[in-house]
């Protein structure tokens, strides 16, 4: 329960994403950032000063997270740090009581999963997963269409994080950043939740379906070694450095119901920015890549998604520009807006902690079956069987569009 009518939040990692949501947080009605931390002073400082111009109070700083678990003036705990930070300490906070809002990555193991499941079943604490993309416009607008039957019998779906990242990765020493290491040492589907997360929703994973097995393939590691040697590193103590993270992983992941998931990670080669969401159906495909809808009525004519407009839920339909500033074209403030609504209602969350072990899992099993040849890995059902008789929970309600 609220301790007050302003839900008060904790922020623990004060990187470029943390640094970031400040704003975001404070666009949403009724939200106060009450503490900021990072092992870091001079970020935590930078933080609490944009946070006292914008709402006019200035937040304790700390640096233990610890400390701001033990606050009794934060509600949410709001967990931004490095991946491998995120389950320690969003299990930390669910025993202390605070809600529980994790950003996203994937996890270092099965077992990390397993505690983020039990810890949840041990404390009933409220948790949220923040994967933004599951409120893109595109991706709802995907799913508006498959509710309403207009795809058809869905089969396949599929998405990439083509994301050009060679830069920040080498300047995770220079830049006090995290991705370097996992990089150097790891070779997975580092980041499977953007893609994961819409189509998963999509496709009512842990209510009704469930991911079953997956089996990943890896190409060789040649990008960051590449681009290491040129005027663009920003850390030349790197060239010269080994990388086991392959440019490109491929992952496949077979459902209950037959559905058929294909992810992509390509962060470490020239590429432009896409999520490359699909959704194949007997009746029709949504193609992000082309931000269109394909319907078996219009034969082999790509209609623009601009003329399904109606199939869009309300909050994209008045969506203002301030809100679109505030983050990824406005889904990081109608994600947020949706968390604050469930923190004040005190009901279920949109994204829950069967979400997150079920798409955070796919990092560990991926490196598992690439070192394995590919190998196909059991994905765990992390509800125990209580996915055969959990209703759907989409994150926002749809329209119903009549045909006529």
């Amino acid at each position: 329960m609220l301790k007050s009518d302003t839900i008060r939040v904790g922020v623990i990692g004060l990187g470029q994403r943390g640094n970031f949501l400040i704003d975001t947080v404070l666009a949403c009605a009724g939200v106060r950032i009450s503490a900021v931390c990072d092992v870091y002073a001079d970020r935590t400082a930078a933080a609490a000063e944009k946070a006292e111009k914008l709402q006019k109070s200035a937040p304790v700083q700390y640096e233990k997270y610890e400390d701001v678990l033990a606050d009794p003036q934060v509600d949410v705990a709001l967990i931004c740090t490095s991946w491998d930070m995120h389950v320690p300490i969003a299990c930390d906070a669910m025993r202390a009581g605070k809600i529980t809002a994790l950003e996203v990555g994937g996890a270092y193991s099965v077992e990390d999963c397993w505690k983020l499941v039990d810890t949840y079943e041990e404390t009933r604490t409220p948790f949220m997963f923040l994967e933004n993309c599951c409120y893109d416009e595109f991706e709802l607008l995907a799913t508006s269409l498959v509710r309403g039957g207009k795809l058809g019998e869905i089969v396949f779906c599929g998405g990439s994080y083509s994301h050009d990242l060679r830069d920040e990765i080498l300047g995770g020493r220079v830049r006090r950043h995290y991705r370097l290491e996992n990089y150097i040492r790891r070779n997975c589907e580092n980041y499977p939740t953007h893609e994961l997360g819409p189509i998963a929703k999509l496709l009512d994973i842990n209510r009704g379906n469930r991911l079953l097995t997956l089996t990943s393939l890896s190409s060789k590691a040649a990008g960051l070694s590449r681009f290491a040697e040129t005027e663009k590193n920003p850390d030349p103590t790197l060239r010269g450095q080994k990388f086991c993270q392959g440019d490109i992983v491929k992952t496949l992941i077979r459902c209950t119901n037959g559905e058929l998931i294909e992810l992509m990670l390509d962060t470490t080669l020239p590429v432009y920015y896409s999520r490359r969401f699909t959704v194949r159906g007997t009746a029709g495909l949504c193609e992000q890549e082309k931000n269109g809808v394909l319907l078996d009525s219009s034969g082999e004519k790509v209609i623009p998604a601009s003329e399904f407009s109606a199939w869009k839920p309300a909050c994209w339909q008045n969506i203002d520009e301030k809100a679109k500033e505030l983050g990824h074209g406005g889904m990081d403030y109608i994600m947020f807006s949706n968390f604050f609504q469930a923190v004040r209602d005190g009901g279920e969350m949109p994204l829950d902690v069967y979400d997150a072990a079920a798409w955070m899992c796919i990092t560990a099993l991926s490196e598992n079956s690439i070192a394995q040849g590919g190998a196909p890995q059991p994905i765990p059902d992390f509800t125990r069987g209580k996915w055969l008789t959990r209703p759907r929970k989409d994150v926002v309600e749809f329209p119903v569009v009549s045909d006529t």
